[in-house]
Parts: C-alpha cells; sequence; structure tokens
C-alpha cells in the first residue's frame, strides 16, 4: 500500500480529460485491484459488459490491458460454479488481484482455482482447485492475493462457513497453504486447526518480512488470531514426488507449516461456538480482511467484528513480532480504536499509518505511539485500502468518492473528485501513472505535460 513513485497528480477530472491518459470500460462490478507489470496491466471484473459476444451471462473475467495505451489485450473468462451461490456470489466477477513473476501471471479465479497463466495471451499452463485439493469450503467471493517466496506460491485458502453461515463444513481445512509455483502441487499448509472457529472466512492474504533477521510469513487468520511461521527451506523435489503430474493428486501429503508465534487480536472475543453470535453487533469475534504490514520491525493490522454478520468495534493495533509462543500479551505495543468495521490494509509512510473503516472514517495515526494525528469524515464505506504514494494519500469510497490528502500529520486535503460509481479498488502507482478503478471503469491518470 507504499509506492515509490514520484510526479504523480494531485487532481484529475474525467468529464473533461484533464489528466486522464486513457481509461477502458470494465464491467459492472470490480472488487480487483489493479496490477502493472511488463507493459500490461491486469485487474479482475465481471461480465456485465463482454467483449466476447460468445461469453454471455455471469461470468469471472480478468482483463489484460496495454499499459502505454489502454487498448484492450486480452481477457480470460471464467464460468461461475453454479452448485450454490454462496461458492460464487452472483456478478462478483474474480475479486483477487493477480502476482506477476517474470512472464507468469498467478491468479485466484471465481471459481477457488489457483492458476498460472502465460502473461502474453493469457493461456493457462496449471490449475490447482483449493476446494478438491486443499479440502476447503469457499464461500462468497475467493479472495487471495498470492505472494511468491523462491519457488513457492503462498495465499490464503479461502475457506469459509456453508451457506448457513453457522457451519464449517471442512472442519479440518487449511487456512494457509503453499504450492509449487512451476507445478501447481501443494506443498504445505497451517495446521493450527483454525476453521472450525472461523466467523465469516478467510480473507486475508498472508505477507512476508524479516525479523531481527529472520524471514517470517505473517497471516491474519478467520479466527481473528495472526499467526507467524517460518517459510519453507527445502526444494519442492523433497515435498513431492516428481513423477505425479495432477496438482490435485491425493498422494501427495502436504508437509506442515511450522509456527513461530501467535497473536490473540480480540482476547476478550468468544472462541468457540463462534456462530451463535451471528448479527448481534455488540458482541462476538473478530476477525480479518486487510494484511499484516511489517514496517520499521512492528506488525500492523486493522481487523474487528465481521461487516456483515459481526459486532461493529474494530481495531487498528501494533505488535511488537520479536517473540515466540503466544505474544498476545507481551506482543502488543498499542492499540487504536476505530469507528466501525474495517476492510482495508494499512499504508504506512514516514511514520504515519493511514486507514479508514466503514464508519466513514478517515485515520492518520503515529505509528510509534498510537496517538491519533487526525481524522477525517468520508463519504461513503471505505472496502478498498489507501496507497501513500509522493507524499499523497489516495482512498476510494463505496460513494464513488475519491480522496487525495497530503501524507503528513498536519490534515490537507488536496482534493475530492466524484467519480460517480462504488469503489471497491485500491489505488496503484506505476511508471509514473495513477491506476483508479470504479466498478465499471479503470482509469490511468498521469500529470499533463506544461
Amino acid at each position: 500500500m507504499v509506492s515509490s513513485e514520484r510526479d504523480l497528480p494531485d487532481s484529475f477530472d474525467p468529464k473533461t480529460g484533464r489528466n486522464i491518459k486513457w481509461s477502458a470500460e470494465l464491467g459492472t462490478e470490480t472488487h480487483s485491484t489493479p496490477v502493472i507489470a511488463g507493459g500490461r496491466v491486469y485487474i479482475g471484473t465481471n461480465n456485465g459488459h463482454p467483449r466476447d459476444p460468445r461469453e454471455v451471462g455471469d461470468r469471472g473475467v480478468l482483463m489484460c490491458f496495454e499499459e502505454k495505451t489502454g487498448k484492450f489485450l486480452w481477457q480470460l473468462v471464467v464460468p461461475k460454479r453454479d452448485e450454490d451461490i454462496y461458492f460464487d456470489w452472483p456478478k462478483s466477477g474474480i475479486a483477487s488481484p493477480v502476482t506477476v513473476e517474470g512472464e507468469r501471471v498467478y491468479l485466484v479465479s471465481n471459481r477457488g482455482e489457483v492458476l498460472c497463466l502465460e502473461a502474453r495471451d493469457g493461456h493457462v499452463l496449471w490449475r490447482f482447485e483449493l476446494t478438491s485439493g486443499a479440502g476447503i469450503w469457499s464461500h462468497d467471493a475467493a479472495h487471495s492475493s498470492i505472494l511468491i517466496h523462491g519457488d513457492h506460491l503462498y495465499l490464503n485458502s479461502g475457506t469459509g462457513v456453508d451457506n448457513t453461515h453457522k457451519r464449517l463444513r471442512t472442519p479440518d481445512a487449511p487456512s494457509l497453504v503453499v504450492l509449487d509455483k512451476r507445478t501447481g502441487k501443494i506443498l504445505a499448509r497451517d495446521d493450527e486447526h483454525i476453521a472450525p472457529n472461523i466467523f465469516h472466512c478467510t480473507w486475508s492474504a498472508p505477507s512476508l518480512g524479516k525479523v531481527n533477521g529472520r524471514t517470517l510469513l505473517f497471516f491474519a487468520a478467520g479466527n481473528g488470531i495472526i499467526y507467524a511461521f517460518e517459510p519453507l527451506s527445502m526444494p519442492p523435489s523433497l515435498f513431492t514426488n516428481p513423477s505425479i503430474h495432477q496438482s490435485n493428486n491425493p498422494q501427495i501429503h502436504p508437509a506442515t507449516l511450522q509456527k513461530v508465534w501467535q497473536f490473540d487480536f480480540d482476547p476478550g472475543a468468544p472462541k468457540t461456538n463462534v456462530h451463535k453470535y451471528n448479527s448481534n453487533r455488540r458482541e462476538g469475534p473478530s476477525n480479518f480482511y486487510g494484511m499484516p504490514v511489517l514496517y520499521e520491525g512492528r506488525i500492523y493490522a486493522a481487523g474487528g467484528g465481521d461487516i456483515w454478520w459481526g459486532k461493529n468495534e474494530a481495531w487498528l493495533k501494533c505488535i511488537n513480532p520479536a517473540g515466540t509462543g503466544d505474544i498476545t500479551t507481551n506482543g502488543l505495543v498499542w492499540s487504536y480504536p476505530l469507528e466501525k468495521h474495517v476492510m482495508g490494509t494499512p499504508a504506512i509512510a514516514n511514520d504515519l499509518v493511514f486507514i479508514a473503516d466503514c464508519g466513514r472514517a478517515f485515520h492518520c495515526v503515529d505509528a510509534r505511539t498510537g496517538q491519533a494525528c487526525w481524522t477525517h469524515e468520508i463519504n461513503g464505506e471505505a472496502w478498498a485500502s489507501p496507497l501513500a504514494a509522493d507524499g499523497k494519500v489516495y482512498l476510494g469510497t463505496r460513494s464513488g468518492n475519491f480522496y487525495i490528502f497530503a501524507a503528513t500529520r498536519e490534515k490537507k486535503l488536496l482534493n475530492l473528485i466524484e467519480l460517480g460509481d462504488p469503489i471497491s479498488s485500491t489505488a496503484v502507482a506505476a511508471n509514473g501513472v495513477l491506476y483508479v478503478a470504479t466498478m465499471s471503469r479503470l482509469y490511468a491518470v498521469k500529470k499533463e505535460s506544461r
């Protein structure tokens, strides 16, 4: 949620075209964040505005555009699951962002499949089905941002409740899985028995960083607990039989990720029989949507009650990740209360933490002390994360408002742009251009030459 890009715009106007390099039509619902790599722009959407007359009806779609011009290059169209609408929510499209390495594009589709694509044309090189291959139970819209470390892919499994919202049909399902990036074979999983206590679903993606020289994986699980694991160190050949070519082959027995520590984000909340608190807005368990962020040797995470089914309480917390075992008590550095449910990942720059919540508040918090520097009332719920770049902070809301603040301790609203279409997606900066996606359109925004 932080970019080193410079000379980014502090205003733009789609109506007049000011500072608009190009724009492109998407579907009618776009919850994915654009990713720019290798001269291409990738973004997930739905099939609300079909580009292929042969593909009609509800679909998940990954679109690929030329970075310089916005020219449409290709799309991947994925059929919806039709067993149950809670497996693959109608019209939600592909909500996951891609991860690009070289000429390979990695993606979790709306069907809960991990896909490896060719960047030039979207051809599928391999496919791993999380439902059958990892034993998970998809819920709503699959949302996984894949982390690459060496030859391994790390991703949240997306496992959750069934259509009753009160039952986990796969209580042994993993929440965090590891695949071989070359073949799609499953290599490892967590064994923390998280699934029975998941309140809604597994939304948060893993992050990675070094603590006192030691590389750790950080993962915020659907049971309201943040974990640190050791990443895999052995080559994939030691985990699987190289003669097995099917990604979902039951002969493959995943290794177990080794836990280093755990931190209970909401220690006063119930940890068992959690679904009796469904629709209770006063008390109940916590969960996460955004990722944990490592900054200057500390972990920052935002979480709390579920936006659809849970309590209104939510927090931004700072954790010391240097311990082992249960660090719930000793690991807490500070806690900052938010207005309401929180969906985003914190953006941290110059010792300032920026986070927005669904209480229609945008917060700037001192990263070291947890004290508020300022807050600002925003129009609409914030489902997106803020982006800090070029001395500015960018944020879109579900009301279609796009805010640009100065990334400073003193509050300064630089611009408010009304785009007239809800925004779920986080803004992205690349090569001097700011990319802003509404539900139905992608804008490439660049300062005009003077």
